[in-house]
């Protein structure tokens, strides 16, 4: 019996945390941009499973932030997470980049949109 307690005691003392992304997008001026699309994907140059099943699309929030969350994909023990690239557009600007998603932690990344030359 102690040994069912003392086990459900240690588990619940290790919660997972929340596994977070969080882009921002803004023009080349430093200005956020609202309603942008923001696309998060794998690109691996080895794939060894489903790459596509880490994809997430959103609109950014009046803040021009877009929130990503990972949580469900993290398995704890697991050494490192992903390296996603990003793609975001508005209009006719486009910005691409590249973010470290380190488990149990919020990472942020901001991609600045840039005009489309025709």
């Amino acid at each position: 019996l102690t040994l069912v307690v003392t086990a459900a005691l240690f588990s619940a003392c290790n919660k997972e945390k929340d596994t977070i992304a969080v882009i921002t997008v803004e023009d080349e001026n430093g200005s956020i941009l609202p309603g942008a699309y923001v696309k998060l994907y794998a690109n691996p140059t080895f794939p060894t499973g489903d790459p596509s099943r880490l994809t997430q699309e959103k609109m950014t929030d009046s803040q021009g932030r877009a929130t990503f969350d990972y949580t469900d994909f993290y398995k704890q023990g697991q050494a490192g997470f992903a390296v996603l690239d990003i793609v975001s557009f508005r209009d006719s600007m486009v910005g691409q980049g590249i973010i470290k998603i380190l488990e149990e932690e919020t990472n942020e990344e901001t991609v600045v949109l840039v005009p489309v030359t025709p």
